[in-house]
């Protein structure tokens, strides 16, 4: 059985966008079935306006990238989860997406799945690694299995040597991640599906244990 991945993210101008797609192409050649998600965009429109490259990436990916949903979450075995920082901190628009998931959380649909998050900041000291250990606060209370980069992959020195996630820094005006930081990403996006590969099937064994029962009989 594929494992079933959701890349869900925010993007302003496009670099977390960029990273998103490199995740979600890692996972796809580990043998998942991948769904790449945009999620809602709130800021209003005089804000967008004022940046042409907020507008153009606007323009590019409205009609390409889906919006992501609860169903997209529910559906999923696995999560990985991009956002620009914002003071140290997730986008809001990201946080409001996981914020509206508290009834599957509530129903235990969101527990002993594999996470992972990947960032984007102007500087590489503009937060990177307290946005992403921001969004596991949120996974230890959904129960998740928080799967980080660590240095499991020489790549990971070569993009900037953060254990936490994928992370780039786009600078001002922002820039698209280089070649080294995608294939990270594409790193990050496989060492994710292969975790999910390992707990989808432990879900599929412990459920038929309990549907068996103490006798051994379904």
């Amino acid at each position: 059985m594929s494992p079933r991945v959701l890349v869900a993210y925010y993007s302003a101008t496009g670099s977390v966008h960029r990273l998103a797609e490199a995740v979600a192409e890692g996972a796809g050649s580990a043998g998942a079935e991948v769904r790449l998600r945009r999620v809602a965009e709130h800021a209003p429109a005089e804000a967008i306006a004022s940046n042409p490259a907020w507008t153009e990436h606007r323009r590019e990916t409205d009609s390409a990238i889906g919006v992501a949903t609860l169903d997209d979450l529910e559906w999923a075995d696995g999560y990985a989860f991009g956002t620009p920082t914002r003071y140290g901190a997730p986008a809001a628009q990201l946080k409001q997406f996981i914020d509206s998931a508290s009834s599957l959380w509530h129903e235990g649909k969101l527990a002993d799945k594999p996470v992972t998050a990947f960032v984007s900041s102007a500087e590489r000291h503009g937060g990177q690694e307290s946005t992403i250990l921001s969004l596991n606060n949120v996974f230890y209370h959904w129960g998740s299995v928080i799967v980080p980069l660590g240095y499991t992959d020489d790549v990971v020195y070569a993009a900037g040597g953060n254990p936490y996630g994928t992370s780039w820094p786009a600078g001002f005006p922002s820039t698209m991640p280089d070649e080294v930081t995608l294939s990270c990403a594409r790193y990050q996006g496989e060492r994710l599906a292969k975790f999910a590969a390992l707990l989808a099937s432990a879900r599929v064994a412990m459920s038929g244990a309990a549907a068996d029962g103490p006798g051994g009989q379904s």
